[in-house]
C-alpha cells in the first residue's frame, strides 16, 4: 500500500474542471466575444433560411464554387450552416442554441462562474430535442420545422410504440420541464384554484355581512360555489339575496369566529380589521441534495463534491400571510417592504472550486506522515469547504485514537499549512477528521445564505444565517432557541462582519414590529450605521437622544430598564396564564386578551453589546449583574442577548455569565486557554481568520465560513429600510431611575450626629470620603457611618456617589474645615 501511494501521481485533471479558472483573462474575452458573435450570426442565417431556404438547396452539396450565388444573408456559409442545425439537425428548435452560444459568451466576457451554465445548457438541451420530436410529430409535410433529427426520432418511436405511445412520451418530457424546471407542482395549481374560490367568496363576504347587520340572516354557504358547475356565472350584480325567511338559516356558520370578552365589549375599528394577504406556496423545498463523488486514481481516495443549493430570486418574507380573524401587528405598517435580496453584493468568485491535485497532494502528505508512525489508513475522504477541507479517514483496526490525535503539529509540518485541526472521532461518524485548510480560499457573500432556500423558507421565531460549513451548506440556527449568543476572538478575525451578518438575517426575516434592537457601541462606529432604521426595528430609554448606546454611563441604565421590561413582561404572562411569549402572542392575536388591561402584543428584543470587555472595565459588576440577570430569566420573555468581546479572559467571561451562554461563537485567538475560555475546548486557536468560527452550543462544534457583508451593503439595507413610512418613535423601553445617594439629609445642624465634626476631620485629613474609612477610625457600626456620610454630602463637604469609586472631598485642609464649619454656624 505504500509503494502505491508513493508512486501515484496525479497526472491530469479533466480540461472542463480547469477552463473557469486557468485560462487567462484576455482569452477568455476572446474567446467570449467569438461565441457572442457566432451567436448574432447563427441567428441571422436562421432567419434567413425560413426565407430564401429554397432557393440555397443547391450550394449546400458544392459550398466551394464561387460562381453560385447565396440568398442567405450570412452567404454561402450561413446557407450551410442552416442546413446542418435545421434541416439536418434539430429544426425550428435550433433557434436555443443561438440563446446557449450567446449566454456562455457573456458569461466568459464578464468573467461569472460557468459552472452556473451546468443547469441551462442541460434544460436547453433537453427543450430542443422534445421540440424536434413534437414538430416532427404534428408537421410531417413541415420537415424544416422538426428537422431530420426529428423526423427521424419520430418515426423510430412510432415503429415502435405507435403515435399514441409517441405522444405520451412528448407530454412527459413536458411534464418533466414542467415539474423540475418551471417548478410548477400540483400543490401550486391547487392552491391556484383555491385562491380564486376564495377571492369569490371574499367579494360575497360584506354584501353579506351589510344585510346581516340589518336583521336579515344569510347563511354565506348559499353561495358556496360549486366547482362541477361549468356554466355558472358569478358576476356579483347578477346575485339576487332573498330575505330570510326563504332560507333555512344555520345559526352555527352565523357565530362570531373571534371570541367576545365576558366584561367589555369591544367596538370594531379600522385598526383592528385584519389584513387579508394572498397565501403564498414556497417557491423552492429544501430537499438535502446527495453530494458528488469524484473518484480517482486511487480506490481507497474519493473526493466528495457538495451539490449547489437552491437560490431564491425573491425575499419570500416579504409576503405576509394573515388569517381572517387575528390581530395583525404589523397593520400599523403595512405597506413595510422588506429589503430586496439585490441590494448584496454579488461577487464573482463565488463557490467551491475543486483543485484535484492539491487534494491529492495534501493525501498523500497526510498518509505518508501517518505511515512514517506506524499507522495504515483503509479510506480516506475529502470533502471541500469555501476555506477548509475536510479528510475522514478510516483507521486500519487496533490503531489508537488517541495517537492520531498527538500527531496534530507533525501533520501541520508536513502540509506546511496555516492551522491543522483534528476530530477524533468525528461525532455521528466511524471516521477521523483532519481538516487543512484551502490554499485558495473561497469567499462566502452574504448574498448567497439569505438567497438560500434553508434560509427563506426557514420556519424560527428569529433565523439567522451565519455562513456556510465545510459541506457547503448554509448554516442557519434560531436565536430564540439558543437563546443568548456570546461571540469571542482576536481583533480583526470578523466579529463585528459577523454581528452585521446577525443583524442582517434579522432585518430580510422579521417585520419592524416582530423585533427590536437594543445595540450598545463602545467604539462608537461599528453600529452607527443603524442609525437610519432607529423608529423602525431600535428600542431606547424615554430620555435618550441616540438610540445607539456609545457611553457606558447609559449602559448601566439601559440593563436595569431591561430587566424592568422583563419583570413587566411574566406580569402579563402570568395574567394570560402562558408560559412563553411565543404562546403569549397567538393568544393576543387570536383576541383572546384585553388590550384595557394592559396587554399588547410583544416584539422580541435582541441586545447586542459589541465589546463586553471594555463595560467590565469601567463598570464591573453593576453590568455583569443586569446582564446575568437577563441571561437567566430573559428566554421566555423574548428578551435575547448577544455579547461579543475580544477579550475571552475569565475575568471578562465570567462563570456566572459562560453559565447562561450555551451557544458560543469562537473567531481565532492566539492561545489554547482563550479557546478554552470561551469553548470549553480547544480548536479556536487552529482557526486561520478572516471570518473562520467554530460555533458551540453545548453538544459538538460546527466550524463554519462567516458570511461577508460590507459596510456598502449595510448602508443599502438601512437606506432602503430608513426611506419607508415609520413608526412616530423608536420602541420606548420603560424608565429606570437609579438610586439617588445624593438626597439632602438633615439639613437642620441640629439633627446632625455627635460625632459630625470627628467625622469630617478625618475624612478631610485622608482626602477619601468613605464610609469604610470612619468604620475603622471612630468604631463605628456601618449604618452610623452611612448617615454620617450623608450628612457630610448634605453639608456639601463630601461629593455624590460614584459607584465603586471613592467620594471626591471638597475641603482641602482642616484650617479651610473650621472655616467652613463656623461660617454654617454663623448663618
Amino acid at each position: 500500500m505504500a509503494k502505491q501511494v508513493k508512486k501515484e501521481k496525479p497526472k491530469s485533471t479533466e480540461p472542463e474542471e480547469k477552463l473557469p479558472w486557468k485560462m487567462k483573462r484576455q482569452y477568455k474575452v476572446v474567446l467570449g466575444c467569438l461565441l457572442v458573435l457566432l451567436s448574432i450570426g447563427l441567428l441571422v442565417a436562421f432567419i434567413s433560411f425560413f426565407m430564401h431556404g429554397q432557393e440555397d438547396q443547391n450550394l449546400v452539396s458544392d459550398v466551394t464554387d464561387r460562381t453560385k450565388p447565396a440568398a442567405n444573408w450570412l452567404g454561402k456559409v450561413g446557407a450551410f450552416l442552416s442546413d446542418i442545425f435545421i434541416y439536418k439537425g434539430f429544426g425550428a428548435a435550433s433557434f436555443l442554441f443561438v440563446k446557449l452560444f450567446f449566454v456562455t459568451g457573456a458569461f466568459l466576457v464578464l468573467d461569472l462562474p460557468l459552472k452556473k451554465l451546468k443547469s441551462t445548457w442541460f434544460w436547453d438541451l433537453f427543450v430542443i430535442i422534445v421540440l424536434s420530436i413534437l414538430f416532427g410529430f404534428f408537421a410531417n409535410s413541415l420537415p424544416e420545422l422538426g428537422g431530420t433529427i426529428g423526423y427521424e426520432m419520430n418515426l423510430f418511436f412510432q415503429d415502435y410504440i405507435g403515435k399514441i405511445g409517441t405522444l405520451l412520451v412528448l407530454v412527459f418530457g413536458i411534464i418533466i420541464f414542467l415539474l423540475f424546471k418551471i417548478k410548477i407542482s400540483p400543490d401550486s395549481i391547487k392552491t391556484f384554484f383555491e385562491k380564486k374560490k376564495s377571492e369569490m367568496k371574499d367579494e360575497l363576504t360584506p354584501v353579506v355581512n351589510a344585510i346581516n347587520e340589518n336583521g336579515a340572516g344569510y347563511n354565506l354557504e348559499e353561495f358556496a360555489i360549486d366547482d362541477k358547475d361549468e356554466e355558472a356565472d358569478f358576476n356579483l350584480e347578477d346575485i339576487v339575496l332573498k330575505p330570510a325567511s326563504q332560507f333555512e338559516i344555520n345559526k352555527e356558520a352565523l357565530k362570531p369566529t373571534i371570541s367576545s370578552y365576558s366584561e367589555i365589549e369591544l367596538e370594531p375599528s379600522l385598526k383592528s380589521q385584519p389584513k387579508i394577504v394572498e397565501p403564498v406556496t414556497p417557491i423552492l423545498s429544501v430537499t438535502p441534495s446527495e453530494p458528488e463523488i469524484i473518484k480517482t486514481n486511487d480506490e481507497a481516495f474519493v473526493i466528495e463534491k457538495a451539490q449547489d443549493e437552491d437560490i431564491v430570486e425573491e425575499n419570500l418574507a416579504s409576503r405576509l400571510v394573515a388569517d381572517f380573524g387575528l390581530f395583525d401587528p404589523t397593520l400599523e405598517l403595512s405597506n413595510y417592504k422588506f429589503p430586496t435580496i439585490d441590494l448584496l453584493k454579488e461577487y464573482s468568485s463565488v463557490g467551491i472550486t475543486i483543485n484535484q491535485e492539491e487534494l491529492e497532494e495534501n493525501k498523500n502528505r497526510i498518509v505518508e506522515t501517518l505511515r512514517n508512525y506506524k499507522i495504515d489508513i483503509a479510506q480516506i475522504k475529502a470533502t471541500v469547504g469555501p476555506s477548509v477541507t475536510l479528510y475522514e479517514i478510516v483507521p486500519e483496526a487496533g490503531i489508537r485514537i488517541s495517537k492520531i490525535k498527538s500527531l496534530e503539529d507533525d501533520i501541520a509540518l508536513s502540509l506546511s499549512a496555516l492551522g491543522i485541526r483534528i476530530i477524533a472521532p468525528i461525532p455521528g461518524k466511524g471516521t477521523i477528521g483532519i481538516e487543512v485548510p484551502n490554499k485558495n480560499p473561497t469567499m462566502v457573500p452574504m448574498k448567497t445564505v439569505i438567497s438560500s432556500a434553508k434560509f427563506q423558507e426557514a420556519e424560527m421565531e428569529l433565523p439567522i444565517a451565519l455562513g456556510k460549513t465545510i459541506s457547503n451548506e448554509t448554516f442557519v440556527f434560531d436565536l430564540a432557541k439558543m437563546p443568548h449568543l456570546l461571540m469571542a476572538g482576536a481583533t480583526g478575525q470578523g466579529k463585528s462582519v459577523g454581528l452585521n451578518a446577525v443583524l442582517t438575517s434579522l432585518l430580510y426575516k422579521k417585520h419592524p414590529a416582530e423585533v427590536k434592537f437594543v445595540l450598545v457601541d463602545p467604539k462608537k462606529v461599528e453600529l452607527t450605521l443603524f442609525n437610519k432604521i432607529e423608529r423602525h426595528y431600535l428600542a431606547k430609554l424615554p430620555d435618550s437622544e441616540d438610540a445607539i448606546i456609545t457611553d457606558n454611563s447609559k449602559v448601566i441604565n439601559t440593563l436595569n430598564s431591561l430587566c424592568i421590561e422583563m419583570d413587566n413582561r411574566y406580569s402579563l404572562l402570568k395574567d394570560a396564564m402562558v408560559r412563553n411569549i411565543k404562546e403569549y402572542n397567538e393568544k393576543f392575536k387570536s383576541r383572546k386578551l384585553n388590550p384595557e388591561h394592559g396587554h399588547q402584543f410583544l416584539p422580541y428584543i435582541v441586545l447586542v453589546v459589541d465589546e463586553f470587555a471594555d463595560l467590565i472595565m469601567t463598570a464591573g459588576k453593576e453590568v455583569e449583574t443586569p446582564i446575568a440577570r437577563l441571561a437567566q430569566l430573559a428566554r421566555a420573555i423574548g428578551i435575547h442577548l448577544i455579547i461579543a468581546t475580544q477579550r475571552p479572559s475569565v475575568n471578562v467571561i465570567t462563570g456566572m455569565i459562560k453559565a447562561n451562554f450555551p451557544a458560543r461563537i469562537a473567531f481565532r485567538v492566539t492561545s489554547k486557554i482563550d479557546s478554552r475560555t470561551i469553548l470549553d475546548s480547544g480548536g479556536a486557536d487552529q482557526l486561520i481568520g478572516r471570518g473562520d468560527l467554530l460555533f458551540s452550543n453545548g453538544n459538538d462544534l460546527i466550524r463554519v465560513q462567516c458570511a461577508f457583508v460590507d459596510t456598502p451593503e449595510v448602508e443599502k439595507i438601512v437606506e432602503y429600510i430608513g426611506s419607508q413610512k415609520a413608526y412616530p418613535n423608536a420602541f420606548m423601553l420603560p424608565e429606570f431611575i437609579g438610586e439617588d445617594s445624593g438626597v439632602k439629609l438633615d439639613i437642620d445642624i441640629s439633627e446632625r450626629d455627635a460625632l459630625f465634626r470627628d467625622a469630617a476631620e478625618i475624612i478631610v485629613t485622608a482626602q477619601q470620603g468613605s464610609a469604610s474609612l470612619l468604620q475603622r477610625k471612630l468604631k463605628l457600626g456601618y449604618n452610623r457611618a452611612g448617615r454620617l456620610i450623608d450628612q457630610l454630602e448634605a453639608a456639601g463637604i463630601v461629593g455624590q456617589f460614584e459607584g465603586s469609586k471613592a467620594r471626591s472631598v471638597n475641603i482641602p485642609d482642616l484650617v479651610a474645615l473650621d472655616q467652613f464649619l463656623n461660617n454654617e454656624q454663623n448663618n
